[in-house]
């Protein structure tokens, strides 16, 4: 895991808040709508911006050799969603659609992160020593 990892000196603490974030994206897809913050975007946009938001932050902590792992995790974790909403809640229900916005966000973080941001938590890591 170690390897995977960037060398960071709050690793605990990223590790953390990414468990956070995670769960923040957990409840948010099972809870049911009229539960749910309303946010003046489409249902589309906010799955996209989601998972386009959960790869750039998982590309600022991991090294590019485990991208596709990235990728592959919030899929899994997209799909597992989608599942729960279909047989563990009432007031959700799954959309192959939903799928289709989460991959494009994943893949448009991942975009963004290859075209320079990724590793961005070393840079944060640094500022704030700097300070």
């Amino acid at each position: 895991m170690r390897d995977v990892v960037l060398p960071l000196r709050h690793s605990r603490a990223w590790a953390l808040f990414s468990i956070v974030l995670v769960a923040v994206v957990v409840v948010g897809s099972l809870v049911p709508g009229a539960d749910s913050p309303k946010i003046p975007l489409g249902d589309k946009w906010q799955h996209a911006l989601t998972y386009g938001g959960l790869a750039l932050w998982f590309s600022g902590i991991v090294r590019r050799s485990a991208f596709l792992w990235v990728a592959g995790g919030l899929l899994a974790l997209g799909g597992l969603m989608e599942l729960l909403q279909a047989v563990a809640t009432t007031a959700r229900s799954a959309d192959i659609r939903d799928m289709l916005a989460n991959t494009i966000g994943i893949a448009a973080g991942l975009a963004i992160a290859c075209a320079g941001a990724a590793g961005w938590a070393v840079k944060v890591e640094k500022w704030l020593n700097a300070r």
